[in-house]
Parts: C-alpha cells; sequence; structure tokens
C-alpha cells in the first residue's frame, strides 16, 4: 500500500468518477484504475461498484475512506514536520580534533562563536590519528589541524600560530629550574616520554630523535597518544620533547624553550567548497582568540 494508492482512492470516493478524479490528480484514468485495482487486491475488498454508468463505495469502501484520509493526513503532517525540522536545524560546524590539547586550543574561539553566531552549532568529534585526515577527504568533518609539514595534499592549510619547540617536564623535575634547554642538555636528563608519527608531527619527530641519542631503552618510554605521555609527565616518570600551542598548557607542568629549533607552523586545515563563509568567520575567531598569547610572546 503507498499513498499514491490512497490518494487515487479518496478522489474516486470523492468525484465518484474515475475521469474526474484522474483529472484532478493529473494523471491518466488507466493509471487511476490501476492503483485501485492493486489497493483492492492487497485489501482483499472491492472498494467501488462500477458499471457503465456509474461508480458507487462499497460498504467497505465507506469502512475504509476513514483510514486512507487518516493515513494521508499523518502523512502530509510528518512532512511538513521533517520540513519544519530541516529548516529550524542549527547551521553546523564540525570540527575534528586528534587530542585533548587540540580540544584546549578550540576553547577561546568557541566561546567567542557561541556569542556571536548562536544559530551556529558547532560538532567536535575526538578521532584517532588514522581517520580524521580520511573524514575531512570524505566531507565528514570541516575543518582539523595540522602541523604544515603533514597537510593533506589536495587540502588548503591556514597558519595561526608558530608554535616553539619544547621541554615539558613536571615541576618537580630536576629540569624544571632552567630558563632553556638543548638536545645535548636533554640527552643527559634522564628519562623521555615519547610518541612516533602521526601522533608527532615529522619536524617535532626529528628533534626527539635528536634528543633521545644514544640512550638505553629503559630510558625511553614509548607513548601511543600524547595524553598517555602528558600523563607520565605530569606524574614524574618522564620529560617530553613537545610544541607550546597556545591555550593548551596544563597546570602543574613546566615549558622550557628549546632555542635551537625554529617554531612549527601550526594551522587549520580543510577542503575548498562547502560552507567557506563559516570556516572563515570561525578561522578569524581563532586567531583573533590567539593575538593576546602572541602580544605576549607566546
Amino acid at each position: 500500500m503507498n499513498t499514491t494508492q490512497l490518494e487515487c482512492f479518496t478522489a474516486v470516493a470523492n468525484f465518484l468518477n474515475f475521469s474526474r478524479a484522474a483529472e484532478h490528480l493529473r494523471i491518466t484514468q488507466p493509471a487511476v484504475s490501476h492503483q485501485i485495482n492493486a489497493l483492492e487486491d492487497e485489501l482483499g475488498v472491492k472498494l467501488f461498484l462500477r458499471t457503465s454508468k456509474s461508480v458507487r463505495l462499497t460498504q467497505e469502501g465507506y469502512q475504509f475512506l476513514q483510514y486512507a484520509g487518516e493515513i494521508l493526513k499523518l502523512t502530509q503532517l510528518s512532512k511538513a514536520r521533517m520540513k519544519e525540522s530541516c529548516q529550524a536545524a542549527p547551521l553546523r560546524l564540525v570540527i575534528g580534533c586528534r587530542n585533548a590539547a587540540e580540544l584546549r586550543f578550540l576553547r577561546p574561539a568557541l566561546e567567542r562563536l557561541r556569542q556571536e553566531r548562536p544559530e551556529v552549532l558547532p560538532v567536535l568529534r575526538l578521532i584517532p590519528f588514522d581517520s580524521v585526515e580520511n573524514l575531512l577527504a570524505e566531507g565528514d568533518v570541516h575543518l582539523i589541524f595540522s602541523f604544515r609539514e603533514s597537510t593533506l595534499p589536495k587540502a588548503r592549510y591556514r597558519e595561526l600560530v608558530r608554535c616553539p619547540v619544547v621541554c615539558v617536564c613536571s615541576n618537580t623535575h630536576p629540569l624544571a629550574v632552567r630558563s632553556s634547554v638543548s638536545a645535548e642538555d636533554l640527552q643527559q636528563a634522564g628519562r623521555i616520554a615519547t610518541c612516533r608519527p602521526p601522533a608527532y608531527p615529522a619536524p617535532l619527530f626529528a628533534v626527539q630523535s635528536q634528543v633521545i641519542g644514544n640512550r638505553e631503552t629503559r630510558e625511553i618510554l614509548f607513548c601511543d597518544h600524547q595524553e598517555v605521555l602528558f600523563s607520565l609527565v605530569e606524574t614524574g616518570y618522564a620529560f617530553a620533547v613537545t610544541s607550546d600551542i597556545p591555550n593548551t598548557r596544563i597546570p602543574g607542568l613546566t615549558y622550557i624553550p628549546m632555542p635551537e629549533y625554529p617554531p612549527l607552523s601550526f594551522g587549520a586545515v580543510y577542503l575548498s567548497g562547502g560552507n567557506n563563509r563559516l570556516l572563515r568567520d570561525f578561522l578569524t575567531m581563532l586567531e583573533e582568540s590567539l593575538q593576546p598569547m602572541a602580544e605576549q610572546g607566546k
């Protein structure tokens, strides 16, 4: 049973004439007859008594007319509700993040987005490294973050900030008293927590490899995720080499500059097309949220 059959049935029931029903529905009379015959076959009853001169509803036809009207009303109501739902649905900006640091990085811009663009609902997705770029390429997320060297070939990259390379350790670690350190200094500084690419961008991994030097394996704590790395650093098991992304510092940790390495370009990655106006507005909010940090020399 389908709505076309029900519409044909109610039209014939109203006009008691197949030709006028067909004219009203803007289809052919044979098409109306076919729909009525199919409906009667499915219900197993005759809905009309037809002669060469007249059309009348059967008792079953009268009974079914009420049900057909209710079904069509419900169908129209559901379509209207779905249309209203689509029109009232918030504009969504889907942002893919690889780790908790990127979520912290977003917070100031998200607060401004909520105030200035209340019609926009951000959708934040915390996604493994192996998946986030695929989701961007497939259009399931609108925006991700990356270091310049790790940008997708066909994606657009917009630099947001340059992040110094730093050594991070707990406030109680012996390194915490240093104002700056070099890779050579860190080669003799005890255990180091490390991540492999893609959890670490290639240039940062290169710095990390220099710091590791000829350490014994027991002096290296291998981590699958940055969250694991920072947990080991916070609890004093090791130090780490990382990038100092604004808004992402963790209280209780010391961030020590490594001036021998140039800052790394960190920015937004997105595809052309789609809602670029919303993306541009949000990226501007991100850049402006970082200005106070830049003015402080961070």
